[in-house]
């Protein structure tokens, strides 16, 4: 007798799962944040050198160039650059969605330059005169204000300039410190703003023998924490040196990304279409499943807030087609079980059971190497690496379980009893017992 309250469960988590993936796809596929090769952008890869004989490059000061970059990124306008550390002495920038590419290289290669000038703007001293992470966030000690504090070299080249600087007349007996003073700049007309650019500009009324300077403003904790950062990556000085960069336009990436979409779905349509031909009523069973998996996969991406790429859309197909594979191994070892004699129930425990590790097995090895790409490979490698281990876990839930749990549904109401036709098996096939 047929158990009709096992095939309604089925129709119900199908519903619930349609339901579900109508209602978030498209918010879900709108939130993918996509690379520089689908939306078009601009990559350079850097190699970090100390500028002076003796320093040296280290991880503290490879993030606090990391932070001046994302400083002058912000200028550009770009809303999730992508800056990392690679290696020793590396750091790669990726500017998704960026347009005048020139510019953005220009503000990149621009470091972090700290100058204290005069007011007539001459340069009095620059970063090369603060000792390496000479800069910190700090608290005056007579008015509880959050300040900068600096370390400089030579003492005694800071007692000879404020010894002159304080034998100036009054309104120009100022240090002026400014953080990346561009040509055309002057604290004349900075003076007369309400915002001016530079930092800050001290009077200095008698010399100061010392090697410490405090940076004064209205500043919060924060931006005193975040503008030592900056200052550590002028005060290295490090020296950026381009090896490598790219660029692709924006219609090029929206090219290559329609393209591949194209393609990818394409490949999965014709994956789809394999399984429910040759497998009948278990490849409509897989279908159902790897569209799910399909959702989950960007949901999780979505989640880990990683870029989609080129690579990374090859990974995704490259799971389904892993997914398949999962689902193939499974239906033909029941397709086996089902020509031997047995019943559909026993051939399909059987069939499961006997699946599992040769499953299992192939995508732990495939799950290594991608553990080994995400490791060692370059930032492209990565999001390729990243895509395959989700792909790899979620076919795992949808593929192998969920199958299982849906196809297990029909089996057990005993609907396909007699019926080994559904499962592409021709009764002449079937051994007699």
């Amino acid at each position: 007798m047929v158990k009709k309250g096992k095939i309604a469960l089925f129709f119900l988590i199908i519903a619930l799962f349609a339901s579900g993936i109508a209602y978030f796809a498209k918010p879900v596929v709108n939130d993918v944040s996509l690379g520089l090769d689908l939306q078009g952008g601009f990559e350079v890869l850097y190699e970090v050198e100390p500028m002076n004989e003796g320093d040296e490059i280290n991880q503290d000061s490879l993030l606090a160039t990391t932070t001046a970059l994302n400083e002058r990124v912000n200028t550009i306008g770009v809303s999730e650059p992508n800056i990392q550390i690679e290696g020793e002495n590396r750091i790669r920038v990726q500017l998704a969605g960026v347009e005048d590419q020139e510019t953005a290289r220009d503000i990149l290669a621009t470091g972090a330059e700290l100058t204290i000038r005069d007011v007539d703007d001459n340069v009095l001293l620059d970063g090369s005169d603060l000792t390496q992470n000479g800069a910190s966030a700090s608290v005056h000690p007579e008015k509880n204000q959050p300040i900068v504090t600096l370390t400089l070299n030579d003492a005694d080249k800071f007692g000879e300039i404020t010894r002159e600087i304080s034998e100036r007349p009054l309104g120009e007996n100022l240090l002026v410190i400014w953080l990346d003073f561009e040509e055309g700049d002057s604290f004349a007309e900075e003076s007369k703003k309400q915002d001016p650019k530079y930092m800050s500009a001290a009077s200095v009324n008698a010399p100061l023998h010392t090697r410490d300077v405090m940076i004064e403003g209205n500043f919060t904790t924060e931006e005193t924490r975040f503008l030592a950062e900056i200052l550590n990556a002028g005060a290295l000085p490090v020296e950026l040196n381009e090896i490598y960069s790219t660029s692709v336009g924006a219609s090029l990436g929206e090219k290559a990304m329609n393209q591949t979409i194209f393609a990818g779905s394409l490949g999965v349509a014709l994956i789809f279409l394999y399984m429910v031909v040759y497998y009948r009523f278990p490849g409509i069973i897989a279908v159902i499943t790897l569209s799910i998996y399909t959702f989950l996969v960007l949901v999780v991406f979505n989640a880990m807030n990683a870029v989609l790429t080129l690579p990374g859309i090859a990974a995704l197909v490259l799971g389904v087609g892993m997914a398949v594979d999962a689902n193939i191994i499974t239906y033909e070892r029941i397709k086996e079980e089902i020509k031997s004699g047995k019943s559909i129930l026993s051939a399909f425990k059987a069939g499961n059971r006997r699946s599992f590790a040769t499953i299992f097995d192939a995508n732990i090895t495939t799950m290594l190497a991608g553990i080994v790409l995400f490791i060692f490979g370059t930032s492209s490698v990565k999001g390729f690496a990243t895509m395959l281990i989700l792909s790899i876990l979620t076919s795992f839930i949808t593929a192998v379980y969920g199958s299982r749990v849906l196809l297990g549904l029909w089996v057990n109401s005993k609907f396909l009893n007699k019926r080994p036709g559904w499962f592409g098996v021709k009764r002449g096939e079937i051994d007699e017992l």
